[in-house]
């Protein structure tokens, strides 16, 4: 099949969107961060002697490598051990492992948060990471330690509870990695030797519990780390000053950023992010781009000639209040409420026709405070594209119901015309999807999505008789679904309030601002602006996400010149933190001269 090209529609003469968007760190020693095994064990090794005083006095000096789960945590030790000789000798290297529980007795620990067979849903876990310690087996452990001498460092998950340190040292992961890993079998789960479970399991498993449990000590220990290891990249170690690092994330949540994409075939997916995005060939299609999900992409910093990748969520947790705004720190905590993610079926098929749980469904059975409300914003779209939003009008809930059930009995395809209402999908069309309101992108659009930040609690009721890319059948949640469909959410209903519903909001010379839409159910505010010259904006106290959706490139400028100039290109997603207050976007560089618009995000203000 021949791909259209999708850049000329666009006034694109070629791909400019930036895969690898970095914050440059000001005011830092050029040496703030290494690079490499051999100076990254030279880095420690002097910060070690440069210390006047270790509290386990001069002849010892004890080190803590913590580390974030789906670390390699034995290229950290056999690195050590080679660029640390003659300093670390092998019996003063100790695992943080020893002091954990039996595998059998973390499985019981966490079994009541798993939600037993449910091959996709648990419960955010409350537990701590001293729960996965057995008392006797930490005891020892640290008695071992205090009783060495001379370098000793002590290494995994839970280090920092296993010892005193006078050196603090975090190895952190991103999580779109840990994902990669557990999908290649590389890695176990916490505190057990699971590496050969279902990558699918494994990523449950550490959504609801690993992830959770981490972050509380991550949280507890960031202001106090001297140094971030970054091991994403296998053996292009890098290693970056606490200090450093900390004044990085002042910097970022000070100023406009990116956070780094990343791009994931699925059955469904099409071929429009292949070329608009310029990405490699080998995957059979592209479904998703995450780029705006803090809580699993990457956020780089450079500081010199060294750059460092970082989870993006620890700029939520070291900054929460200039970047969220006191108000949605308040509403959320340490959390980014707002999702903004890509969803490509140009070339390919229908999303599955799925419904998002109620906020109350949310909060009883996953542990959840919010859930997914989200919207389809349409950034291209082939002739005949729809989108599914709501039901047929007149519809019997229980008809349907059995349908859908015969369907996933193999008896029959689900008949989708009978009782799906469908909308015609045109390029810059908004859908409004509240919780509860069945829906499914169609296949030749492409969607920006823009959504409440839980972003797994997706109840599938029909997947149009497909497997997945490891060829087995998708899990589909008819029994959850029922339990939310709202049924008066009908295809009257979604034309009404649901579809395209836009309102002029102010204009000015070169610009026009709309709002393009909010039900009463959503917390997450919308506008569009299109403009040929400059669009006076102001966060309010609040952080706003927005996306190029027309126009080749513009710039986000401070009237004050409180930020470089930062130059967003289209299609990318881009975060202003609510300590910014005033900016301005106007065109740039190719779009001179033409009409551009942003469409922008932000929390509602309670009235």
């Amino acid at each position: 099949m021949t791909t259209p090209d999708y850049l000329a529609p666009l006034g694109l003469r070629r791909p400019n969107y930036d895969k690898h968007p970095c914050v440059t760190v000001s005011g830092q020693p050029a040496d703030a961060a290494v690079r490499g095994w051999s100076a990254v064990c030279a880095r420690i090794h002097s910060s070690i002697t440069s210390r006047a005083a270790s509290a386990h006095g001069p002849a010892k000096t004890v080190v803590a490598i913590e580390c974030y789960p789906e670390v390699f945590q034995e290229e950290i030790s056999s690195a050590l051990l080679q660029h640390l000789a003659p300093a670390l000798r092998s019996e003063r290297l100790f695992l943080s492992a020893e002091a954990f529980l039996s595998p059998a007795a973390v499985d019981a620990l966490v079994a009541p948060e798993l939600g037993g067979d449910d091959p996709v849903f648990g419960r955010l876990s409350r537990l701590t990471l001293d729960r996965f310690l057995d008392p006797a087996r930490r005891a020892a452990l640290r008695s071992r330690i205090d009783a060495a001498t001379g370098l000793v460092v002590v290494l995994g998950p839970a280090a920092l509870l296993c010892c005193e340190p006078d050196l603090v040292i975090y190895a952190d992961m991103p999580r779109w990695e840990a994902q990669m890993r557990q999908r290649r079998n590389e890695v176990s789960n916490l505190g057990v030797k699971n590496r050969d479970l279902k990558a699918s399991l494994q990523y449950k498993r550490s959504f609801f519990i690993d992830w959770r449990v981490c972050d509380k000590l991550k949280q507890a220990t960031l202001p106090r780390w001297d140094f971030l290891l970054d091991t994403t990249k296998p053996g292009d170690p890098r290693l970056v000053d606490g200090d450093a690092l900390r004044e990085g994330l002042r910097q970022s949540a000070a100023r406009p950023f990116r956070v780094v994409p990343f791009f994931d075939p699925g059955p469904w997916g099409g071929q429009w992010m292949r070329q608009v995005c310029q990405l490699p060939d080998g995957p059979p299609n592209y479904a998703w781009c995450f780029d705006c999900v803090p809580e699993e992409n990457s956020l780089l910093l450079r500081f010199g000639d060294v750059q460092v990748e970082i989870p993006s969520i620890n700029l939520v947790f070291f900054q929460p209040k200039p970047l969220l705004g006191e108000a949605v720190y308040g509403r959320f905590g340490p959390e980014f409420p707002i999702r903004f993610d890509f969803l490509d079926t140009m070339q390919g098929g229908n999303l599955s026709f799925q419904v998002h749980p109620l906020t109350e469904y949310a909060r009883e059975h996953f542990g959840l405070p919010y859930t997914q409300d989200e919207s389809y914003y349409i950034l291209d779209a082939a002739p005949g594209a729809e989108v599914y939003l709501g039901c047929k009008n007149g519809t019997d809930g229980a008809a349907m119901i059995a349908d859908l059930e015969a369907a996933q009995r193999g008896e029959k395809p689900f008949d989708d015309a009978r009782f799906a209402a469908r909308f015609p999908a045109r390029k810059h069309d908004h859908f409004l999807i509240p919780a509860g309101t069945l829906h499914c992108s169609g296949a030749g659009s492409m969607v920006l999505e823009i959504s409440a930040t839980p972003y797994i609690f997706t109840f599938k009721l029909w997947d149009w008789n497909r497997v997945g890319l490891d060829g087995l059948p998708r899990p589909v949640n008819i029994a959850r679904g029922r339990e939310v469909i709202q049924w008066d959410r009908d295809e009257d209903y979604a034309r009404r309030r649901l579809v395209n519903q836009f309102t002029p909001i102010a204009s000015g010379p070169g610009w026009r601002e709309e709002r393009t839409g909010l039900h009463e159910a959503e917390f997450i505010e919308t506008r569009r602006h299109w403009f040929t010259d400059t669009v006076a904006h102001d966060t309010r106290g609040g952080v706003n996400v927005l996306n190029l959706v027309q126009g080749a490139e513009a710039v986000v400028e401070s009237p004050t010149g409180a930020f470089e100039p930062f130059v967003v290109h289209y299609a990318e997603t881009f975060i202003v933190p609510a300590s910014v207050g005033p900016y301005t976007i106007r065109p740039h560089g190719e779009a001179l001269g033409t009409e551009c618009a942003t469409l922008k995000a932000f929390v509602r203000t309670r009235a």
